[in-house]
């Protein structure tokens, strides 16, 4: 009777019911049975202990049951999503957003054809960039700061041999191999006795009296291959190498490859993606950049990103330019620099061979003291966020709040928490940033014991002394994508891991980088729309709280162009740990599967509406 009764309803229907619907049905039943059999109530890992618990009894079945609901929920989102294709060998390089010849096409001109231009959303080539054939995971670090892989980089033998004098005296080209001189090697004088240099010239007795200056914190322009950030970094420095795009033997590439904090920019024609009064210390060694053009502009970005009291380190400004000797061109370019150093505030502490170090008024009134000869304030503030903003001829108005000279912030070391005064510039107050700073604190300790290839295997056991201590692989190069206070870093510091953190802070978010970097960090503003202007494979972990959420509710763009982008930037073996909503998670996981990723969905402790996604990058060679 219930059968013909039911087959009655559904001839009223008119039909007969899907056949989707009966397997989904028989799914989930067995699905509920399974969970309900299982002593766990969820076979998604907590976060509730230091170690997760993912090598219980009838493990197996649980993570199978929630996989058939994962999948149900999946196929309730819409149809199975494909996965991407792998990219051709002429894209093993490619960084979105840099095509000069198409941009001279375009009509772009006067140094605008080597900035950034991104195709419009849905218009570039969808596939997963592959590493090059005889691609190596770097070498764990510090050893990795001294030896790469010459496969990892596009850098020919030609090029290297083609370079100058002191790219060969810093570089060793062995057959599979590049060897950097390290900063302990004492036979070897020229980086270290250089940055003493620069100290001796500011009036310290070593370069290890950076910190006691107020110094912590340097942008190294035009980096070469990294040696005198690396140097900087082993003295407690945080010293950020930027560089522009480069075809071949990238300075930003090679760097990031040593585990160097780096990023592709310029002062061609926009500011730097940088706050005002951002860095302590702006380095540049034959930076390629000419300062006496364009009116002063780059001059004037300079001291916009420039703190007050801070330097400015200039080494040979030029070579042979339009049949002129070096010497003569050098002449030329300092006698403008010092004209318009001087209407800008700066004086000239000294010079010495081809060094010259300028530095920045602390003192604001200096701007109204010259009159007629200063350079005119900018009438609008510059506290908003620099993004693809156009280089200014004004002085960049700062709240006075703001301005702190570099002397008044003497560090003996990275010190990750803030005072409340120092909060309160920031208008933060220290209940929400205390706060935020323990919550951090735990969480970093659960993210780390789940960067282990174990997490994904079917490991009969617990580790023990014989399994790796996690993370298995080497981390270095940490990005976290939506940097808050800048938490994320803090903890990772506070748990002595060597990495260093690139915080970037969402264009639509809270402009809280300038805490960020008070704080010794670095970071940059960034609008997750559009590909970061980094190389391929140069992050070793991926981090993002938030974020997600953040695309979908306020940026409105497609996530899995997301996706492709990090897998791009992360290298192979790589990490990535997202943190967000239920029911975006459940989204993101069906993304990290169309890049190929292994993911696991881990529950939230104290939150039944979060999740947290961790995922690894395979090694694809094809």
């Amino acid at each position: 009777m219930r059968n013909s009764g039911s087959n009655q309803f559904f001839a009223r229907m008119g039909r007969c019911p899907p056949l989707n619907w009966i397997l989904l049905f028989i799914v989930a039943v067995v699905a509920l049975i399974a969970v309900m059999s299982s002593p766990s109530p969820s076979s998604t890992i907590s976060l509730s202990s230091p170690i997760p618990e993912i090598y219980r009894k009838h493990r197996k079945l649980r993570e199978r049951a929630a996989n058939d609901l994962l999948e149900i929920q999946s196929l309730s989102l819409g149809p199975q999503l494909r996965d991407f294709d792998i990219c051709g060998k002429e894209r093993e390089n490619f960084v979105p957003c840099y095509n000069v010849s198409a941009n001279i096409l375009a009509g772009f001109h006067d140094g605008e054809e080597y900035n950034r231009h991104c195709d419009p959303v849905g218009s570039s080539v969808r596939c997963l960039v592959r590493p090059p054939k005889d691609y190596k995971i770097p070498l764990r670090w510090p050893a990795g700061r001294d030896i790469i892989w010459n496969s990892n980089v596009k850098i020919t033998r030609d090029q290297f041999f083609s370079s100058g004098s002191l790219t060969k005296r810093l570089m060793l080209l062995e057959d599979n191999q590049i060897a950097f001189h390290s900063e302990d090697d004492v036979n070897f004088d020229s980086i270290g006795d250089y940055s003493r240099q620069l100290a001796e010239m500011i009036g310290l007795g070593s370069d290890s009296d950076f910190l006691q200056a107020g110094v912590r914190s340097v942008l190294d322009i035009g980096c070469g291959f990294g040696s005198f950030g690396a140097h900087l970094l082993s003295i407690k420095l945080m010293a950020v190498c930027i560089a522009s795009y480069e075809v071949a033997g990238s300075q930003v590439q090679l760097a990031l490859e040593r585990g160097l904090p780096a990023i592709i920019g310029s002062f061609t024609s926009r500011q730097l993606p940088h706050p005002s009064l951002a860095f302590d210390m702006i380095h540049c060694a034959q930076c390629g950049i000419n300062w006496d053009r364009k009116d002063g502009t780059f001059l004037l970005e300079a001291d916009r990103v420039l703190k007050p009291g801070g330097y400015f380190v200039l080494t040979s400004p030029g070579n042979k330019f339009q049949g002129v000797s070096a010497s003569a061109r050098n002449r030329i370019m300092f006698t403008a620099i010092e004209e318009f150093a001087q209407k800008m505030c700066w004086s000239l502490l000294g010079q010495q061979d081809e060094t010259f170090i300028w530095q920045k008024t602390s003192d604001f009134a200096c701007y109204s003291s010259l009159g007629q000869t200063a350079i005119p304030l900018c009438k609008d503030g510059t506290d908003e966020k620099s993004y693809y903003k156009p280089l200014q001829s004004c002085i960049s108005r700062i709240a006075s709040r703001s301005w702190i000279p570099v002397q008044n912030k003497t560090h003996r070391s990275l010190d990750f928490q803030m005072s409340p005064e120092e909060l309160a510039v920031h208008g933060i107050p220290s209940s929400e940033f205390y706060e935020d700073a323990q919550n951090w604190g735990a969480s970093v300790r659960n993210y780390w014991s789940l960067l282990t290839p174990l997490i994904f295997s079917d490991h009969p056991k617990r580790p023990g002394d014989e399994d790796p201590l996690p993370p298995f692989n080497m981390l270095r190069n940490v990005m976290d994508m939506n940097a808050g206070y800048g938490g994320f870093n803090a903890a990772l510091l506070e748990e002595r891991k060597s990495v260093w953190v690139m915080n970037v802070v969402p264009t639509l978010s809270d402009n809280t980088l300038p805490l960020i970097l008070d704080r010794g960090f670095t970071g940059v503003f960034h609008n997750w729309c559009e590909p970061f202007p980094t190389y391929p494979r140069t992050y070793d972990l991926l981090h993002a709280s938030g974020l997600l959420s953040l695309l979908v509710d306020s940026y409105k763009c497609d996530i899995s162009d997301l996706f492709l982008e990090m897998d791009r930037i992360l290298r192979p073996e790589g990490w990535v740990v997202l943190h967000d909503k239920a029911q975006i998670i459940e989204r993101a996981r069906a993304f990290s599967a169309q890049v190929r990723w292994e993911a696991r969905v881990i529950e939230h402790s104290n939150d039944n509406s979060l999740r947290l996604l961790v995922c690894q990058k395979p090694f694809l060679k094809k």
